[in-house]
């Protein structure tokens, strides 16, 4: 039982004591991490959530509480803080115990979880129109959605990663047209692509190619590779093309059709979804017979749930106003609405010397993806990527992540990870080697430089499946970066293999280096970055 479990189970049977009943439900008692350590190291509202329910002063409650505590193991003070708080003091041994349970579960184990118990869940992302190579504010959607896929597997989730190929309709069409309009020395049409790539791509494309299938086919490699090089890869990359000529769009319309979901009027067909919480009903075939966007769409939501029981997709900024028509369609037909998850992401700007670059594929300016690889690497770019929340915009300087200092926060982080590799590297040339660890007396890591990292690694599970959760994979950047900062304090105040450390707080600090390293190694593979031996 871990120590926020045995915490829980104590004040349960505390309040049981006291005479609170009903007891309240347990999302409601919160037992957190104090930011102060003057405060202890866990702190309960235990009290305060029951007081007024009890006709009791919460205070006073919190003291009554406190009297009927059977302490658990570790915790060797509680006091009665501010209106009510519980707060527990806990020993050392606490971190201690954690160091081995780090090491005993390895890279492979520590920090995983089996929430998902698993359940096959497909994530849709990136997804761009095949008409030019992947831009910077494409590269965030791709390292957002592969540590999303991630952490889900992290935490018991089987995942299918999926790319949606959108090869049919105007787009396609006015890309063949911008390539054939360069090969035959020909205007490019006025809403046509005039990006410098299309160009360049022209001069390659054979003079009997069909220049549509043939674009299609160039921007999927220039994705492709670009995507690789990020270390991001799908399982399953669906074309729009092939969905329709298999007839899914129309299967799809009859199933609607028959569930009386779609209506006619003023020679267009409509969906129903009004009646399942979009704001208004939505034309999924048009007055010339020609079906909307929406159509396909809906059939190819249908189809990816044969991949997964749940769908997660990652959308643009633009798409506000696409989920609620969605969800409502998938409602329309059947699914549970509860099965469709979307995330909207905002955009990306990139700064060189205070200045603004400019993104889109149209324009004859862009900065891509591979621009952005070339010059920091995938490392950088994943991590750099991964520092905030999707749902923000986010500026990179490109200055700052180019940097080989404490400023930049990615070399900051993998400097952590290399600094423990040659801590090994120099024991090895010295011939000092770890005991074994049940030989080793950890009482000795009393110094607070010690006892902070191993309060990091000690939250590092429970970040992990929070960022799961909250669909939110920068809060293990964060973690990570909290813990190479308490690493790197470490580092610099408590000596290891100088002679005149102690043999058994040596041997106690490199177990300890050792914990760290699994720590990182994980942090890093949840993030898809490389864990370096050098810098």
């Amino acid at each position: 039982m871990s120590v926020f479990e045995s915490l829980r189970a104590s004040l349960h049977d505390a309040l049981v004591a006291v005479g609170i009943e009903p007891l309240p439900e347990v999302e409601v008692l919160e037992i957190s991490r104090t930011r102060e350590k003057s405060h202890g190291d866990w702190s309960a509202n235990a009290a305060m959530v029951c007081a007024k329910a009890a006709g009791r002063n919460p205070r006073e409650l919190a003291a009554e509480i406190v009297e009927k505590l059977e302490l658990p193991k570790h915790v060797n003070k509680v006091e009665v803080a501010g209106p009510g708080f519980i707060n527990f003091f806990l020993d050392n041994s606490w971190l201690h115990e954690t160091l081995k349970e780090i090491v005993t579960a390895g890279t492979d184990d520590f920090a995983r979880h089996n929430v998902g118990n698993g359940t096959k869940i497909n994530v849709e992302f990136v997804s761009a129109n095949p008409t030019g190579p992947l831009h910077a504010g494409h590269g965030r959607w791709a390292v957002f959605g592969d540590a999303l896929c991630r952490l889900l597997e992290r935490c018991g989730y089987e995942v299918v990663r999926e790319f949606y190929i959108n090869d049919r309709g105007r787009q396609t069409d006015l890309f063949g047209e911008s390539l054939a309009a360069h090969r035959d020395g020909k205007p490019i049409p006025e809403d046509g692509y005039h990006g410098e790539y299309v160009a360049e791509w022209a001069k390659e494309m054979p003079a009997d190619a069909d220049p549509r299938e043939w674009g299609i086919e160039r921007a999927l490699k220039d994705q492709s590779d670009t995507l690789q090089s990020m270390n991001v890869h799908f399982d399953v990359w669906s074309s729009e093309q092939e969905l329709v000529a298999s007839g899914a769009m129309d299967e799809v319309l009859k199933k609607l059709q028959n569930r009386d979901m779609v209506y006619e009027d003023d020679g267009a067909h409509w969906l129903r979804s009004s009646k399942f919480g979009d704001e208004s009903d939505r034309v999924i075939i048009k007055s010339d017979g020609d079906p909307t966007y929406l159509l396909p769409d809906i059939a190819y939501h249908v189809d990816k749930f044969t991949r997964g029981e749940s769908l997660i997709e990652i959308l643009g900024a633009d798409h506000h106003g696409y989920v609620p028509r969605m969800r409502a369609a998938l409602v329309a037909l059947g699914f549970e609405s509860d099965r469709y998850e979307a995330l909207i992401g905002q955009n990306v700007t990139l700064r060189r010397d205070g200045q603004e670059l400019r993104l889109g594929k149209r324009a004859g300016a862009m900065i891509l993806a591979s621009d952005l690889l070339e010059e920091v690497g995938a490392d950088v770019t994943r991590l750099v990527y991964l520092l905030q929340s999707i749902d923000t915009t986010q500026l990179i300087d490109l200055a700052i992540i180019s940097a080989q200092s404490a400023e930049n926060p990615v070399y900051y982080l993998q400097y952590a990870h290399a600094r423990i590799q040659s801590l090994g590297r120099t024991a090895a040339e010295r011939n000092i080697t770890r005991a074994p660890l049940d030989a080793i007396d950890l009482s000795v890591l009393t110094d607070e430089h010690e006892l902070e990292v191993l309060r990091e690694l000690e939250a590092l599970p429970e970040v992990v499946l929070a960022a799961m959760t909250a669909r939110s994979p920068h809060q293990v950047t964060n973690k990570a970066r909290e813990l190479s900062a308490a690493f790197h304090r470490f580092w610099h105040n408590c000596p290891i293999l100088r002679d005149d450390v102690a043999a058994e707080l040596q041997q106690a600090r490199l177990w300890l280096v050792e914990a760290t390293r699994i720590g990182l190694a994980v942090s890093l593979d949840v993030l898809g970055v490389t864990a370096p031996d050098r810098l």
